[in-house]
């Protein structure tokens, strides 16, 4: 059962900021979603650990996020720790001159740049992918042909008893949208990448061709989760959802992007309900009208 002022107190004597009343649509890219039951910061493993190992022993429910861009949270808020990773979790470091160790909490956004400035080629594709690299690794996050797996070397994680961990690229399960990850509960931490040497003019080219892809194509200029859908085998989802004449259609503040029909963007006032309602009935009038199941690749925090 939560108790969540002992979770506050636990977690402000080991250091963390620890708060009640955090909005969530604050937190993530749908900007959707009621408070946390507490919100934590963490800033290093040592403080994460010792979390972790107590809410396990004490039956506390709780979830790590990142950048929150794949997630789409209760409107009345969820009943869970949610967890922050800060501090040493944004750190950058080289290993040796094809190897880099990042923390889970940074963003895709900042790993790519670091790896450009270094003239470490291989993330190109993950250049405007929104979220964090933990997130990318759990996801097996990719675009335009790449994907986290051909980079990714190791993980490394914490379990459910506050162990540190690594599992080598072998052992990670890297599939579409998944790992191992998905299956083991642990929580990771960090992320060994194997990447290769090119110009920085090069990379950078590369980086800037695919952010001109993405802006032209996808709805960045409204929030939302990224591509709603798995991609279905045979097929696309953006294409079939487009193909049952579903491109614009709004329930409430939630509309199917005219720009790519893969996309729910927040209009401005959209609620969580509103969000599931639109999904439902995707997946209802495809299923009706092509014989495709839609299988949801956002997460539903409830």
């Amino acid at each position: 059962m939560n108790n969540f002022e002992n979770v506050k107190v636990y977690a402000e004597k080991l250091g963390a900021k620890a708060q009640f009343n955090v909005p969530m649509k604050t937190m993530t890219t749908f900007k959707i979603g009621g408070n946390a039951g507490v919100y934590i910061e963490v800033e290093t493993k040592i403080q994460l650990s010792s979390l972790i190992k107590y809410f396990n022993e004490n039956d506390v429910d709780y979830i790590v996020i990142g950048k929150g861009s794949n997630i789409v949270v209760n409107d009345n808020g969820i009943d869970k720790a949610v967890i922050k990773l800060k501090g040493e979790f944004l750190n950058v470091s080289m290993l040796d001159n094809e190897t880099l160790y990042c923390g889970a909490g940074l963003s895709l956004a900042g790993l790519c740049k670091e790896a450009e400035s270094k003239c470490f080629s291989g993330l190109e594709f993950a250049w405007g992918i929104p979220g964090s690299v933990g997130g990318a690794a759990f996801m097996n996050a990719g675009a335009y042909g790449g994907e986290m797996k051909d980079v990714i070397y190791s993980v490394t994680h914490i379990d459910k008893n506050g162990k540190l961990g690594t599992i080598k690229s072998a052992d990670l399960k890297l599939g579409y949208r998944h790992s191992v990850y998905k299956e083991n509960g642990f929580t990771i931490i960090g992320v060994t990448l194997k990447l290769k040497h090119d110009s920085q003019n090069s990379i950078r080219a590369r980086m800037d061709d695919y952010m001109g892809r993405r802006k032209d194509k996808q709805p960045l200029e409204f929030p939302s989760a990224g591509s709603v859908f798995r991609r279905p085998e045979g097929n696309y989802a953006g294409a079939l959802i487009e193909k049952c004449g579903l491109k614009g259609k709004s329930v409430g503040g939630a509309q199917v992007s005219p720009k790519h029909a893969g996309f729910i963007v927040n209009t401005g006032n959209a609620t969580a309900q509103d969000v599931k309602d639109l999904v439902e009935l995707i997946q209802t009038t495809v299923k009706k009208e092509t014989g495709y199941d839609l299988k949801r690749e956002i997460i539903y925090l409830d």
